[in-house]
């Protein structure tokens, strides 16, 4: 990860098909998945919402642990 002045660079963030492939899930699921609240955090950019990998990785690394238990 890039840092710039304490911020992620443009490298770092993934648009909605990006997320969703990086999750293997079909876009449509990630929608949903936003509606309900339950996905990964997402924030508008203009009119795309864009994911920090970060974050992803964060939310994935929360649910195996839910999982596992």
């Amino acid at each position: 990860m890039t840092f710039t002045n304490g911020r992620s660079s443009a490298s770092d963030l993934m648009t909605l098909a990006e997320t969703a492939a990086y999750l293997r899930t079909p876009v449509a699921t990630l929608r949903y998945w936003r509606h309900l609240g339950e996905g990964p955090v997402g924030f508008r950019l203009g009119r795309r919402v864009v994911f920090k990998r970060a974050d992803v990785d964060t939310w994935l690394d929360a649910r195996r642990r839910t999982e596992t238990r």
